[in-house]
């Protein structure tokens, strides 16, 4: 698997430096995040400069927010400046961000998304661009056509995306899936759907990127505990205070996967305002799933079972009071996902309990790649 990082720029130059530092380390990608905070073309910008061989990626530009010519303009120029080793990521982001912060409508995502990622590969191509979509127009009636005065890129284009019908969308046009809230034993979830756009566009696994993303901590057995106490509110907030109170994703994601009635619960208690009381119901399973969080023995069989899952870029988000502690994180995870992984019968890992029928352990063969082709046939670096 490679090894990959997000950083997000609000908190300055610390931030950028950091991913600067991560390079040293080895880190093959850094993508960078944009929120509500920094957004993610400027940092990207001076990563170009300051770093030589890791891949860049906006982890993600959020589809709206720009038209999409100028997301490929943004694109080309940071692909030039980086000497081709930008990845073009792409989210759509939700309700409360898209009509609070930006006064975007958030409605048609799917088809947003789509015709955004359409006309972004129109306009790499160098020629110029018409586009008659049911969101866009390019030109509008009575304009000329015309086309961005950049030297034409390919440049890959990664999806971060949860529901069933926008991961059938990843992997139908996208050349790498930024995921998250991802439990490798309950994988079917997530990859049933890429497979279906996989399907109909012809196209295999190798061809999809599966970058997965989650905290890494490792921690003595004897503050494992206090640990995964800590992140329990992080986790009730993204059940419960992500997007609106009918609409998000994340808690999609978990309900999917065999949380439905918890997360269900904790969305109500947050929403009525009850953040500690939506805290105790998540449940220390729940906590250790989906991240990285644990003893080295304990992350190490996680590792087997991302990679086993068919993970081919994990995304390492390190934990630490302080960005030398933070790098220190990474740096230690870097050498576990680069380790030999242990056989799956040995040692002291941690397993999520069987919840029925449908929480059997999804594993697909483990698929090794040298070297990526995005959909328009240009190949780009993997580590």
């Amino acid at each position: 698997m490679r090894t990959a990082t997000t950083i997000e720029a609000s908190a300055g130059k610390d931030a950028v430096e950091f991913a600067v530092e991560a390079e040293r380390l080895g880190l093959d990608v850094c993508w960078v995040a944009e929120a509500w905070g920094a957004d993610a073309p400027s940092p990207l910008g001076y990563l170009a400069a300051r770093t030589d061989r890791m891949l860049l990626g906006s982890g993600v530009i959020q589809v709206g927010t720009r038209s999409p010519v100028t997301i490929a303009q943004t694109a080309m120029t940071l692909a030039h400046l980086s000497g081709g080793r930008f990845l073009l990521g792409l989210g759509v982001s939700g309700p409360q961000v898209m009509e609070g912060l930006h006064g975007v409508p958030f409605g048609h995502p799917l088809g947003r998304m789509r015709e955004t990622v359409e006309i972004v590969r129109a306009v790499f191509t160098g020629e110029k661009v018409t586009y008659a979509g049911r969101h866009y127009e390019l030109p509008l009636p009575g304009a000329k056509p015309m086309r961005v005065g950049l030297p034409p890129v390919s440049v890959p284009v990664y999806l971060a995306t949860l529901s069933p019908r926008m991961l059938a969308l990843t992997g139908e046009i996208a050349d790498g899936w930024l995921g998250t809230s991802f439990i490798p034993e309950q994988a079917g979830a997530y990859l049933t759907h890429l497979d279906e756009g996989l399907a109909k566009a012809a196209r295999t696994r190798a061809d999809l990127d599966i970058c997965q993303g989650a905290e890494i901590s490792l921690v003595p057995e004897a503050e494992l505990a206090g640990t995964i106490a800590s992140r329990k509110k992080e986790l009730a907030f993204s059940l419960g205070g992500m997007g609106t109170a009918t609409a998000n994703f994340y808690n999609d994601a978990y309900s999917r996967q065999g949380w439905a009635e918890v997360a269900a619960q904790v969305r109500d208690r947050w929403q009525a305002g009850d953040r500690n009381g939506a805290a105790a119901l998540v449940t220390d399973e729940m906590v250790l799933a989906t991240t990285l969080i644990g003893t080295e023995d304990m992350v190490r069989a996680r590792l087997r079972a991302w990679r086993d899952a068919g993970v081919d870029t994990v995304r390492l988000y390190p934990a630490g009071d302080t960005p030398t502690a933070r790098l220190d994180t990474l740096a230690r995870g870097i050498d576990l996902v680069r380790a030999p992984l242990p056989d799956p019968h040995l040692g002291r890992g941690w397993a999520p309990p069987a919840r029925g029928p449908d929480r059997r352990k999804q594993t697909v063969s483990v698929r090794v790649v040298a070297a990526g082709r995005c959909r328009s046939g240009a190949r780009w670096p993997r580590q």
